[in-house]
């Protein structure tokens, strides 16, 4: 099957007012519905920068109005910042008011230092994540729920919404630990990861023996992606000039917390030269022709069946994100899609218990 393409957005502070950012953030996506992108996935972050959507439902079902076929969704919740019944409720009506194009993305949240702003121990996020999961997928599946736990108890408890998409729509986890992978496969889970090329070859290997271990056809593997910054320009020169002070103040605002508090991100180091950051994979700037041909160098050394385009970071100008995805999709997508690449690709989406 050939190669998909979506959409990540961490929705990082940028240089323009943050009405005006939300409104030209909605145009950028109205213009990948148009250009044929699979779906647009944005992050949770809190009390940084980095996350200017603290509320992904709230955006997200702007977007829902304002597209006609992309599909989108968080990427990821963060499960341990919610009671499940409230977010299970706002699922349905995303899915609903979209048609079935909501996309689900789980997760227990990365920084501790976030969770710790809400009065959440780091180290209950685990256990939060598992058993909030598990009452959502419960309840999406309407009828009366029942669920007793150490950190939720329901007793009778009437649903009265459910999702267009049956059970519940596609799953999706973030990953850097080919170790997770065995979750993934077991429950049909989509995922997706920053890591550099070599790491996340190890996860999408490990990915497939798994999914072909529980005898599934290679034909249905879920998404495998990963997640990379892209700017497309007139020339190379063009290109990395723009990208080179949006990169700084991206990289800014993601190091914030961090920096704060004397700590660093799991399993994530980052150039802080964007010149390094490009050398390193994690971004395809240029033209048309040289973003294809390095794109498709590191899909296939990554085995990756789906690729996530950050075309809007830091302070780069919105006529330049939106020159970016013209040029990506007329010269770029067109052509990657149909392209054959030396590992199956496929689709997929489906259930939970830990990442």
């Amino acid at each position: 099957m050939s190669l998909k393409f979506g959409v990540f957005d961490h929705m990082d502070r940028g240089a323009v007012p943050l009405g005006l950012q939300y409104e030209e953030r909605l145009k950028l996506i109205e213009a990948c519905d148009r250009a044929g992108f699979h779906a647009y996935h944005l992050a949770e972050h809190h009390a940084t920068p980095l996350g200017m959507a603290p509320s992904p439902s709230v955006f997200l079902a702007a977007v829902a109005q304002r597209t006609k076929r992309l599909r989108f969704g968080a990427l990821v919740h963060t499960l341990s910042l919610y009671h499940p019944l409230r977010l299970a409720e706002e699922i349905c009506m995303l899915d609903q008011l979209s048609g079935g194009r909501l996309e689900l993305g789980i997760g227990k949240g990365i920084s501790p230092h976030e969770l710790a702003y809400y009065g959440v121990a780091p180290e209950k996020a685990q256990g939060l994540y598992v058993e909030a999961s598990s009452v959502i997928l419960k309840a999406l599946a309407g009828g009366t729920l029942n669920f007793k736990g150490e950190h939720f108890h329901f007793e009778d408890v009437p649903i009265e919404m459910t999702p267009v998409q049956k059970p519940h729509p596609p799953l999706w986890c973030g990953t850097s630990n080919p170790e997770g992978t065995r979750w993934f496969a077991e429950h049909r889970v989509n995922c997706v990861t920053n890591a550099p090329g070599k790491r996340a070859r190890a996860i999408t290997d490990r990915y497939r023996e798994e999914w072909e271990k529980l005898g599934h056809r290679a034909s249905e593997l879920p998404f495998v992606g990963m997640a990379r910054h892209v700017i497309v320009a007139e020339s190379e020169a063009e290109a990395m000039n723009v990208g080179r002070g949006a990169y700084e103040t991206w990289f800014q605002s993601f190091m914030l917390l961090w920096n704060r508090y004397g700590t660093k991100p799991p399993n994530v180091v980052l150039p802080r030269d964007f010149t390094d950051f490009v050398r390193a994979g994690f971004a395809f700037v240029g033209t048309p022709d040289e973003v294809r041909q390095r794109m498709l160098e590191e899909i296939e050394a990554a085995g990756v069946n789906y690729l996530l385009c950050r075309f809007a970071f830091g302070d780069l100008p919105f006529e330049v994100s939106q020159r970016s995805v013209s040029l990506f999709a007329s010269e770029v997508m067109t052509k990657l899609s149909g392209s054959s690449l030396k590992e199956p690709l496929s689709l997929g989406g489906e259930i939970v218990a830990n990442a």
